[in-house]
């Protein structure tokens, strides 16, 4: 091997650092996102005599769509940090959890995709809690969307197994 093509090729495996911001920026995000958690949770504390059983509903799903993207957020963070920059050395601590360093693209993807589809079903519930804000076409494009997440996924889901079906034929 020559000395540009060895050259070359270390300085493009060194690019791999340059993801390295992108993750650091997803964690501000998650920092953003527990903010927002925070405020909505202080919020529905606050009005726990005051509002409906409606109104709660609808903050205590905002929570748990809060939560599906930070939990989304943070699993990008550990796989793809992992599999395309560097291995996390933390194997032995007891807080690890243990699909870190298993979850390869096609995981990733489906894990996504599930979360996305988790997400839209969460924000589809409250659409439908608080309908008279919507016209019966924006509830059919809400509905709409969710679908083709589910579609997407089980299209995703579809090709990864008949990648797979292949790769044990071979």
């Amino acid at each position: 091997m020559n000395w540009f093509e060895k050259n070359l090729e270390a300085l493009i495996f060194s690019s791999r650092w340059l993801l390295a911001p992108f993750f650091l920026g997803l964690i501000v995000a998650i920092i953003t996102l527990l903010v927002k958690f925070m405020k909505e949770l202080s919020s529905l504390v606050m009005m726990i005599w005051s509002s409906n059983e409606h109104d709660a509903i609808i903050s205590i799903l905002t929570l748990v769509d809060t939560s599906l993207v930070a939990c989304l957020l943070l699993i990008i963070i550990f796989s793809g940090y992992e599999n395309f920059v560097s291995k996390i050395s933390v194997s032995d601590h007891e807080d690890r959890p243990a699909w870190m360093g298993r979850v390869g693209f096609a995981d990733l993807k489906l894990k996504l995709i599930g979360a996305i589809v988790a997400i839209s079903a969460v924000e589809l519930l409250k659409a439908f809690l608080v309908s008279n804000l919507y016209t019966g076409e924006q509830l059919a494009w809400k509905v709409g969307i969710h679908f083709t997440f589910v579609l997407s996924g089980l299209f995703f889901a579809l090709t990864d197994w008949i990648s797979a079906a292949r790769k044990k034929d071979h």
